[in-house]
């Protein structure tokens, strides 16, 4: 499958450079180049590129600030001059950390480890989807429920953990929600915000929010933003 690039490098020569070189891989398509974090960030909203190639020292901010302010981050392989950022670029869960002047067989390892990781991502996606019907088995400390997936209103991110909510309960488990929404059947639960995915079937009510985002209130009373970008995503898929 083929995979949307992004580029974002202050350095003009250096994006070229590397786009020359993606030109020998044919899975990846380089769909746009940004100059600085803020233009990134704008860009991957825009583009919804699968991978970003990203530079770590920008003029405006570097690659680490620019992370922590989006919303959803692509796969990300750090391209830098420095070695000292590689140990802080892993708990970003970068597939990569490049160093410039970028080697060509470099670059064909980390394509190579994506493509493995995406095989893999999807044989078990696979094996392991989780639906309305299924019965799941949630644990926090002492407390243990059998609870009937569509009986999940919300699922909220908490750091590593998520908080799942379903009649009055509230406990926390030891998931990631990006991990969460990779097994959940995406016709029944939506990936609303950065920090919370919703059951669409306990939904209440829907208002409008500003700049375009909504609000959704769920049948417990929460009040969801969803992001402009997501609202997009959310009305067309619940238009007629």
């Amino acid at each position: 499958m083929t995979k949307r690039a992004l580029i974002i490098d202050d350095e003009r020569l250096a994006r070229t450079e590397l786009k020359n070189m993606l030109a020998d891989f044919p899975d990846i398509e380089v769909v746009g180049e940004a100059a600085n974090a803020n233009e990134g960030i704008e860009k991957t909203e825009m583009l919804s590129p699968d991978l970003l190639f990203l530079d770590i020292q920008m003029p405006d901010k570097t690659g680490f600030e620019m992370l922590s302010e989006m919303e959803r981050t692509p796969r990300v392989i750090f391209t830098t001059a420095y070695d000292e950022y590689a140990i802080k670029a892993f708990e970003y869960n970068a597939l990569d950390y490049m160093l410039k002047p970028i080697d060509p067989q470099r670059l064909a390892d980390a394509i190579q480890k994506l493509q493995q990781e995406d095989k893999e991502k999807q044989d078990a996606t696979n094996h392991n989807k989780l639906f309305e019907n299924d019965q799941v088995f949630v644990k926090d400390g002492d407390h243990c429920w059998f609870v009937k997936l569509g009986n999940i209103r919300l699922f909220e991110s908490v750091g590593n953990y998520a908080r799942v909510y379903f009649d009055n309960n509230k406990p926390l488990i030891l998931k990631s929600l990006n991990a969460l929404e990779e097994r959940l059947d995406d016709k029944v639960f939506f990936r609303a915000n950065r920090k919370h995915i919703v059951n669409m079937r306990m939904i209440d009510k829907i208002d409008t929010y500003f700049n375009g985002g909504l609000i959704l209130e769920m049948k417990g009373g929460e009040k969801i933003e969803v992001s402009r970008r997501q609202a997009v995503k959310f009305k067309d898929m619940m238009s007629l």
